[in-house]
């Protein structure tokens, strides 16, 4: 519904901030690693947002990034892990570490989240791991440029009809055959190419 708030900052804590837009006071939702790039209180603020309703719940959850905002959500995507955890996960490790942990299948990373045991980890690698870009196959992490095109791209063959695992295959290798060095609407258009070639 929002895709983000812009205003004055009014107050800010680890895990909330106020902005006013306009004499409206917009109470947000925040993890630690947006805290930490806020401005100081009075000055002009942007959050990429993401409104939450359920039941009786309305809660507005803000970010620094888009890629924060994309990661979390992702996170709420797997099942049983609800915006809080997704909060706590952001809170923890930055967006780069937290696929990297996801893509090598490392638990111990992700069990040193607070509310995140074995089974969790297990489950948020099951069902995000063909969410991201593959590593490279030297075993070096992706730029956050790569990897955010990838995701972008991803997302966009999603939504023309492909399934997330397809999707995910066919980025991934234009992406390795280009040596990364690829625009996001070329490599959209060539992934799509390559499913209709096969």
């Amino acid at each position: 519904m929002f895709a983000y708030i812009s205003g004055t900052l009014i107050e800010k804590s680890p895990t909330r901030v106020v902005l006013d837009v306009g004499g409206l006071g917009y109470e947000i939702q925040i993890p630690v690693s947006t805290y930490e790039k806020l401005k100081q209180i009075g000055e002009k603020t942007r959050l990429f947002t993401f409104l939450y309703v359920r039941e009786d719940i309305l809660k507005i959850y803000g970010f620094s990034s888009e890629d924060e905002r994309r990661m979390f959500l992702k996170l709420i995507s797997v099942s049983g892990v609800g915006p809080r955890m997704a909060q706590g996960i952001l809170s923890k490790l930055s967006v780069r570490n937290f696929a990297a942990a996801i893509t090598s299948q490392d638990y111990t990373v992700l069990t040193q989240v607070p509310g995140v045991g074995n089974k969790m980890a297990q489950r948020l690698v099951m069902e995000l791991r063909d969410k991201f870009p593959p590593v490279e196959s030297s075993g070096e992490a992706q730029s956050p440029d790569r990897q955010r095109i990838g995701e972008e791209a991803i997302s966009a063959l999603v939504s023309l009809g492909y399934r997330e695992g397809e999707a995910q295959k066919k980025v991934g290798n234009v992406l390795s055959s280009n040596g990364g060095n690829v625009a996001l609407e070329d490599l959209v258009k060539k992934a799509l190419q390559a499913r209709y070639e096969n």
